[in-house]
C-alpha cells in the first residue's frame, strides 16, 4: 500500500493535484474522468486482502471537520457538522469558571474564521455558533461581548465597535489568523527545539542556568493556594488576601506574595465512571443487595414451612 501511495502522490504532484492524508482519511482532487479514478481505486483495493478503501466521489465532500466544495473549479472550504451532531455545549448555568464559557465561544469563532474561505460561509457559521450558545442558556449580550473581544485582537483598536461587517475586513482578519501558528503547532515547535538543544550539548549553558536560578528565587517569593471552584466561593480570593494582610501585616512574611488560584470541579461522570468509584459507594450498594437477598430467602423459607 505504501508503494501505491508513493507512486500515486508522485503522479499527483506532476499534474498539480491535491493529495492529503490524516491517519486513515485521505483527500484528493482529480480532473480526469470518473471512470479512470474508479479503476485506479479498484486497483488499490487489490494490493492487500486486509486493506480496503471505502471511497466517495463528489464535488462536495467532508474531510475531518472541514467541508470542501468544488465551485466551478474553485476549491472552497467551510466548517463541517455531522448530521448526528447535537447543539450542546457546557450550559451557562453550570458550575464552571467564567473563562471556560469565554474560551468556548472564542474557540468556535476562531475555527469559523480559519475554515471559512468565503465571507458567506463565515456569516452562516457565526449564526450557528450564536444559536448554539443561545440554546445552552448564554445571553445574547454575553455572546456579542465575546465576539467583540475576539475581533478586538485582530481589528484596528481605534475602531469603536470591532466587528466584521465587510468582506475585506474578513479576509484581513483571516490572513492575520492563518499567519499565526496554532496551539498544537507551537507545542510541536517547542518540543523540537528542546530536543535539538538537548542533542547539541549535554552541559547547560550560562543563560539557562541564570534563568533557572531566577525562576527558583522568583518562586520562593510567592505562596500558592488553590481551591476547587464553586459559585458560592466568588469572594474567596478577596477574603483570603484580606485575611493575609490582617494577619501578616507587621511581619516579614508580608514580603511573600500570596497567589490564590482555583481548579475546576471534577465532573460527576469522571468521578463515578472514568475513575474507580469510592469504596463506600460500592460497599453500600453491596450491603443493600445482600439485604434484599436475605429477605427473599426468609420469604422462601416461610413458604416452605407453610
Amino acid at each position: 500500500m505504501w508503494k501505491w501511495q508513493k507512486e500515486f502522490v508522485r503522479q499527483q504532484d506532476i499534474t498539480g493535484e491535491l493529495f492529503g492524508r490524516y491517519i486513515d482519511d485521505i483527500l484528493m482532487t482529480w480532473n480526469k474522468s470518473e471512470q479512470q479514478l474508479t479503476e485506479l481505486l479498484h486497483e488499490a483495493n487489490q494490493w492487500h486482502p486486509n486493506i480496503k478503501l471505502d471511497y466517495r466521489i463528489s464535488q462536495n465532500l467532508p474531510f475531518l471537520d472541514v467541508l470542501l466544495t468544488n465551485n466551478n473549479g474553485i476549491l472552497q472550504t467551510s466548517v463541517y457538522h455531522k448530521p448526528t451532531t447535537e447543539p450542546y455545549v457546557v450550559p451557562f448555568t453550570s458550575d464552571h469558571h467564567p473563562y471556560i464559557y469565554a474560551n468556548m465561544i472564542q474557540t468556535a469563532l476562531a475555527r469559523a474564521v480559519r475554515y471559512s474561505s468565503t465571507f458567506e460561509a463565515f456569516n452562516q457559521e457565526k449564526r450557528q455558533i450564536k444559536l448554539m450558545f443561545l440554546y445552552n442558556g448564554y445571553s445574547s449580550s454575553y455572546i456579542e461581548d465575546q465576539f467583540h473581544k475576539y475581533f478586538l485582537g485582530y481589528i484596528n483598536e481605534a475602531a469603536f465597535i470591532p466587528v466584521v461587517t465587510e468582506m475585506t475586513q474578513f479576509f484581513l482578519l483571516r490572513q492575520k489568523m492563518l499567519a499565526q501558528p496554532t496551539a498544537r503547532q507551537t507545542q510541536v515547535a517547542r518540543s523540537i527545539a528542546a530536543a535539538a538543544a538537548a542533542n547539541t550539548t549535554d552541559e547547560p549553558s550560562e543563560d539557562l542556568t541564570t534563568i533557572t536560578h531566577e525562576n527558583v528565587v522568583h518562586s520562593r517569593d510567592r505562596s500558592f493556594i488553590h481551591y476547587t471552584h464553586e459559585k458560592r466561593f466568588r469572594q474567596f480570593k478577596r477574603d483570603m488576601h484580606q485575611l493575609y494582610q490582617n494577619v501578616f501585616q507587621n511581619t516579614p512574611a508580608i514580603a511573600v506574595k500570596m497567589v490564590v488560584g482555583n481548579r475546576n470541579r471534577p465532573d460527576n461522570t469522571k468521578e463515578l465512571v472514568h475513575k474507580r468509584p469510592k469504596q463506600f459507594l460500592l460497599s453500600n450498594k453491596y450491603k443493600k443487595i445482600k439485604h434484599l437477598k436475605v429477605k427473599k430467602r426468609h420469604r422462601q423459607v416461610r413458604k416452605r414451612s407453610k
